[in-house]
């Protein structure tokens, strides 16, 4: 038995598609569907490859196949076949992605720059200020005590030989430092342990 009906060619869905485009132009929803059929797998292709990313690219799609059903009126076929007009604008809205993904990306790496910078200010005011409220209360410290104060903790002296420096007796110093240390610790507002 043979075919009356002409052999098909691959490739050659264009008479199809043109057809069902311009029914998807006067609202064919069933027309829609069977050009969605035909055309999602190559546009999934092509969105694939633009912005790698499985999930992103269907949704390419989804975008791209809902301008061609908003905007099949203005479809003209002396521009270009339904195939290459529909793989357009998946073409567009691909690269509108990843421009899209870019300034996000670029958004985000400024902000997380001008962070850094601005944590690096706040920390340098922050310990200006508490190297401020130090001398303010070392200020307030007798002059014995500051003594041995600075003696230990900003030269890195022990309590011995602070005692030693000062020509004073051990248990003078511990006595001077620790009377400084509460009065610090009461000026600073602070548990010095």
């Amino acid at each position: 038995m043979t075919s009356t009906s002409p052999p098909v060619e691959s490739g050659s869905l264009d008479p199809d598609l043109d057809d069902l485009i311009r029914r998807v132009a006067r609202g064919d929803e069933a027309a829609f569907a069977a050009l969605y059929d035909q055309l999602a797998p190559r546009a999934y292709g092509l969105a694939r490859r633009i912005v790698r990313d499985p999930a992103q690219a269907e949704e390419v799609v989804q975008e791209a196949l809902v301008d061609v059903w908003r905007s099949a009126g203005r479809y003209e076929p002396a521009r270009g076949s339904v195939i290459s007009w529909v793989l357009t604008i998946t073409h567009r809205r691909a690269v509108d992605r990843v421009r899209a993904e870019q300034a996000s990306t670029d958004r985000a790496r400024r902000t997380a720059v001008a962070d850094v910078a601005f944590d690096e200010v706040v920390e340098e005011a922050t310990a200006r200020f508490e190297r401020q409220q130090v001398r303010r209360c070392l200020g307030r410290l007798t002059d014995l005590q500051r003594e041995a104060v600075n003696l230990a903790y900003y030269r890195g002296y022990t309590y011995r030989e602070v005692a030693e420096l000062l020509g004073i007796a051990l248990p003078t110093v511990k006595t001077r430092m620790r009377d400084a240390l509460i009065r610090l610790r009461d000026c600073l507002g602070v548990s010095l342990g």
